[in-house]
């Protein structure tokens, strides 16, 4: 995606093109070429192939590459794809209650029914989705995660004030997702939406992994 995005952008300032003559020629809104171009919607493959061809690209096509998770970590060129091929690798999706528990075992051999979704950030471990429920992230300014959404979650990010994580806490028998802030030197779990309470980040505490992606899934 970020290729095709500064491959976009490029053109773009070649042909000194607005994003409205873009729209136009894909018949898409400016709005919806903004989001594409600053990754905060994804545009569909026969969506990117259009936008390829109005900007005289015909010769490229976006191709949807699917690599297994461990075959790709031993892929040297793993970021070495053209501008014709996006990469795209495969998580498990977990739930609640069970969040944190997707190791290396499972990662040789899932079950039978395993569910995955697909994404184009590359994790080194044993990364995996999870689909938002409650209000808890939901913000009525800024960033907002609302309920319905599918979160990416990465074990091997090292946790920071600022980022967004999935923790468990001694308050409840599922994992839960907040904002890591710190306060006066101490660490909290912090909602977006104002009307729920910071929890306290105490020894009792863990972070299973740092939020890497969200995506809307209809």
């Amino acid at each position: 995606m970020d290729k095709w995005i500064a491959l976009v952008r490029t053109k773009l300032r070649e042909l000194k093109l607005t994003q409205e003559k873009l729209a136009e020629r894909v018949g898409a809104s400016q709005g919806g070429v903004g989001h594409w171009l600053n990754k905060r919607r994804q545009p569909d493959l026969p969506t990117m192939n259009k936008v390829l061809h109005a900007l005289g690209l015909e010769h490229l096509e976006v191709a949807l590459v699917i690599r297994e998770r461990n075959a790709a970590a031993n892929d040297a060129d793993i970021d070495d794809c053209t501008y014709d091929i996006t990469s795209a690798f495969r998580y498990p999706v977990s739930d609640w209650a069970m969040a944190g528990q997707v190791n290396e075992r499972m990662l040789a051999g899932y079950e039978t029914g395993t569910v995955f979704e697909v994404s184009d950030h590359y994790a080194k471990g044993a990364a995996f989705w999870l689909q938002v429920t409650g209000d808890a992230m939901t913000s009525p300014v800024g960033a907002s995660v609302p309920q319905g959404m599918m979160i990416l979650v990465d074990p091997d990010i090292e946790p920071e004030p600022g980022k967004m994580v999935i923790a468990r806490t001694p308050e409840s028998a599922e994992a839960t997702f907040r904002q890591l802030s710190e306060e006066s030197g101490q660490l909290y779990l912090k909602p977006l939406n104002p009307t729920y309470p910071k929890i306290l980040f105490d020894e009792r505490c863990s972070i299973i992994g740092v939020v890497v992606q969200a995506t809307t899934k209809f």
